[in-house]
């Protein structure tokens, strides 16, 4: 399968990199499945990981249950999520790996370098707690 980005939500997801960097901001991908995930909307969430931001993040339970029930209420479906990666490359970290747990769903990872955006690539896991694998990803005007 694969995921379908507009450039309004690449651009979305690069402006929240930058405001949060040098730590790791993260977000909800909105939209709908088929033969392709759609992303419709991206939301910013709140990384609230407690230490080691700029290499980690936490999405509150509270906050996903909240999305989960906006989305029902909306029309659309969470399909995945996404966040930074300051100053390292746009590829799960081992970290990232272990806390897999939506398999199915797309993780899109944005490479940040010095603030600035570099790489984006999307990934999905195969069963909860990894391995992930690339996932196509297109962007549309």
């Amino acid at each position: 399968m694969s995921l379908v980005l507009a450039a309004d939500h690449v651009r979305a997801i690069e402006a929240h990199a930058r405001d949060m960097y040098p730590e790791e901001c993260c977000g909800f991908l909105l939209g709908a499945f088929g033969q392709a995930k759609r992303v419709i909307e991206v939301r910013r969430a709140t990384n609230v990981a407690s230490s080691d931001r700029e290499r980690r993040y936490e999405i509150e339970g509270r906050e996903l249950l909240a999305m989960n029930r906006l989305t029902e209420e909306d029309g659309k479906l969470l399909i995945g999520f996404y966040h930074s990666h300051p100053d390292h490359p746009a590829r799960p970290s081992s970290f990232d790996e272990s806390r897999g747990t939506w398999p199915g769903y797309s993780y899109v990872i944005l490479s940040i370098v010095d603030g600035n955006p570099n790489d984006l690539r999307s990934w999905t896991l195969e069963k909860e707690g990894g391995p992930f694998r690339a996932e196509t990803l297109s962007i549309t005007a």
